[in-house]
């Protein structure tokens, strides 16, 4: 059962206890807006880290602008969603975009969001970081099993 966590929009600084929760999981998935590249040598999990261009990121080639992460029981899309509307990424679009996923995770809008309406999931940590980030530094885990539904859990910190 792999233990995943999942940020976003760092902008530059990952607030202290994101990133010592990301250094206790399996995986680290950070979904773009990270603006410098260093910020990312603080992600330590225990197997690997994930991480895609935001919109603010064009300048680090080394990044995709979308990654998958496959496990038994589902499949997960990460982009940063500002392809899917600027100010508030379009659930349904991101949906029809990815069906076959268990789970999208996005950021830009800074804003954390756990939308399991209908499949696939739709996610946004919020920001990890200082800029805008709606009362606190923000960012999930998500605990992947094989033989029922994912649990995720946010952290808020001030």
């Amino acid at each position: 059962m792999p233990k995943l966590c999942i940020l976003s929009d760092s902008h530059g600084f990952i607030h202290p206890e994101v990133v010592k929760i990301a250094n206790q999981c399996d995986i680290a998935i950070h979904a773009g807006d990270i603006i410098n590249e260093s910020t990312l040598s603080q992600l330590k999990p225990k197997q690997k880290l994930v991480a895609i261009q935001g919109n603010n990121d064009e300048h680090i080639s080394s990044l995709n602008k979308i990654e998958f992460l496959e496990f038994p029981s589902g499949k997960i899309a990460i982009e940063h969603g500002h392809l899917h509307g600027h100010h508030k990424p379009s659930h349904e679009s991101l949906r029809a975009a990815y069906p076959d996923a268990k789970v999208i995770i996005y950021g830009h809008t800074h804003k954390q969001v756990i939308d399991k309406e209908s499949t696939p999931w739709v996610i946004n940590p919020g920001a990890s970081g200082e800029v805008r980030n709606h009362g606190g530094s923000k960012c999930f885990t998500v605990d992947v099993y094989d033989d029922k539904e994912w649990l995720i859990t946010p952290y808020v910190f001030s």
